[in-house]
């Protein structure tokens, strides 16, 4: 009599009727393999964390056969997506555990990236589970192996070797006892550092004149129109207005001090006065040149004097007096 096989799995589910399908939603259409397929768990196909590229990504690592390169440039190679795109996907399958990368240095001193595909991440560290029966050959099999690969990659400073494990860490799991992290060191804020050099001063026009005043009080009073968060007191803008008018005696257009005190304003302006003091501090243009700054500079022109020979009285250029150079030559001789 043959015995029953308990570990044989059970038959694929028969085809639904059509009038028993559902109306709405997926509708299975199930066909067994035989060959060529590979198991993959739906704590993979679900994962809520992974992007669908890092999903279908780590389905066709596992699909690999070991040895299999699967390299940034491989993959961008076989697929259409960009190589940026294909590094992100692999980084999240590192982060999730379905993908350990390793330097490895191999005996004739190369240095290679060893890559291990894992189809069930955490399942090397989990408790001891009660045994199950063996499984058949055909389910044997069809378990994928870890794919492991080896890219060469010149890495100029030399590893340092592993450090042997202790002999308490060759303990099975279920004898290990479990370690309390030590506690988070307490995190020190430092304290706020007070200004040690006084802000500078506010500029202030070479030359009192009542129309530059009048046009930056009425400057600073509008620019609650643009900005609403630069709302100022009668004082602010009394303070702040000789520097405005400062500006404004440099030639500077009312439009230039707006867009210079309103653009690029923090989200929260917590004190509008200091902001605007610093700002029509800070960026005070200079006064406009003159013509005369403007003009191009000429080099000087040097002139000799004229000079007359103390022997033949004829004249010669030279900035001292004395003789020409036919009388010194007639000396000389």
């Amino acid at each position: 009599m043959d015995t029953q096989q308990v570990n044989a799995r059970p038959r694929a589910e028969s085809r639904k009727a059509p009038e028993n399908r559902p109306t709405s939603g997926v509708i299975h259409d199930n066909t067994r393999h035989s060959a060529a397929f590979t198991v993959v768990g739906n704590h993979l196909s679900q994962h809520r964390a992974l992007s669908l590229l890092a999903i279908g990504l780590a389905v066709h690592i596992q699909s690999l056969p070991t040895g299999a390169r699967i390299g940034i440039k491989h993959l961008a190679d076989r697929f259409p997506e960009s190589e940026v795109r294909i590094a992100a996907a692999l980084r999240e399958l590192e982060a999730t555990g379905y993908l350990r990368r390793s330097r490895t240095r191999l005996p004739d001193g190369r240095v290679v990236t060893r890559t291990v595909s894992c189809n069930q991440p955490g399942a090397a560290t989990a408790p001891a589970t009660p045994s199950r029966p063996r499984a058949t050959r055909r389910e044997t099999a069809t378990a994928p192996a870890p794919v492991e690969v080896e890219t060469a990659a010149p890495v100029e400073t030399p590893l340092a070797p592993e450090a042997p494990l202790p002999p308490s860490s060759y303990a099975p799991p279920a004898e290990r006892t479990p370690v309390a992290p030590p506690p988070p060191a307490p995190v020190r804020v430092p304290p706020p550092t007070a200004r040690i050099a006084p802000p500078p001063p506010l500029p202030r026009p070479m030359k009192a004149d009542a129309e530059h005043e009048r046009l930056a009080t009425a400057l600073l009073g509008d620019l609650r129109r643009l900005a609403p968060q630069l709302t100022l007191s009668e004082a602010d803008v009394a303070a702040l207005a000789p520097g405005v008018s400062a500006w404004l005696e440099r030639d500077a257009h009312p439009d230039t001090v707006r867009q210079a005190l309103t653009t690029d304003l923090p989200v929260q302006v917590k004190h509008p006065a200091k902001l605007l003091r610093h700002r029509i501090t800070a960026l005070l243009p200079p006064p406009l040149p003159g013509t005369e700054e403007l003009a191009p500079t000429r080099p000087k022109t040097i002139v000799i004097p004229m000079q007359n020979c103390d022997r033949c009285d004829r004249a010669f250029r030279s900035r001292h007096p004395g003789h020409c150079r036919g009388c010194r030559s007639e000396a000389a001789a």
